[in-house]
């Protein structure tokens, strides 16, 4: 599939997977939309990686704050060819001692973040599909990719709340697969295990030297949406080759 000039936008984009996926999409030759809480960042990413890079001030959590930031990318572009909805964060701890603003902060993240962003993509893709449609042959609407994590396939002690978010997701890139095929939009859920990123420090837990990298995932997001249109990868699994210490 050709990239060139088309439009991604990923969230949680100032850093980690989300950055590593912005500079994949960057060198495809695809206009980026990166969205984050601070633009302070991404900025100077912009002034690094060039002016294909637009940064939008967002928090996914706020239903209104991604209204604005599609408003815009709407406006501006008109289209939206990928969604990677990568903003994410993991609380760790005993379900019985694990603070409520903690497993509220992973449900609005993780969750609803995920839902505020896919509602507003959806529209777009479906016009694109509708446009590029002929009596001859059915359109391409776009591509949503979810960053999941293998905590959403295998339930773990301590990561309840994080589990409870990641098996959601799976349920939602399921469902939304098979709504969304017929307007020409593939869904693909992505699972990594280990990757060193922020993430690690923001959960409390040490990363093992083994641990993947962002530019890893991003070789599998930029893989999934490269794909012949006919086709429709719906879920890849990513673990480190090497386990132990």
């Amino acid at each position: 599939m050709t990239l060139t000039d088309r439009v991604a936008v990923v969230t949680g984009a100032s850093r980690g997977i989300g950055l590593a996926c912005a500079e994949a999409f960057l060198d495809a030759g695809m206009q980026v939309y990166a969205l984050a809480r601070s633009t302070d960042d991404l900025e100077a990413h912009r002034e690094r990686l060039g002016e294909r890079l637009h940064p939008v001030r967002c928090d996914v959590t706020d239903v209104a704050s991604v209204d604005a930031a599609f408003a815009q990318i709407d406006v501006e572009s008109s289209r939206c060819d990928v969604l990677v909805n990568n903003a994410g964060l993991g609380k760790f701890g005993p379900v019985d001692d694990l603070p409520l603003d903690a497993w509220n902060v992973q449900i609005e993240t993780n969750l609803n973040g995920v839902f505020y962003c896919t509602r507003r993509a959806v529209p777009l893709m479906k016009r694109q599909f509708e446009a590029t449609s002929t009596d001859d042959a059915p359109g391409y609407g776009g591509h949503i990719i979810h960053i999941a994590s293998v905590a959403g396939l295998v339930g773990n002690p301590q990561l309840a709340a994080y589990n409870a978010t990641k098996f959601g997701l799976r349920g939602f890139a399921e469902a939304t697969m098979k709504e969304l095929r017929p307007h020409g939009i593939r869904t693909t859920c992505i699972y990594p295990g280990s990757v060193d990123t922020h993430f690690g420090d923001v959960a409390g837990i040490t990363m093992s030297p083994n641990a993947m990298k962002p530019e890893d995932i991003a070789a599998s997001v930029l893989h999934a949406v490269q794909m012949p249109v006919r086709t429709l990868v719906s879920e890849i699994v990513l673990r480190p080759l090497r386990v132990g210490k």
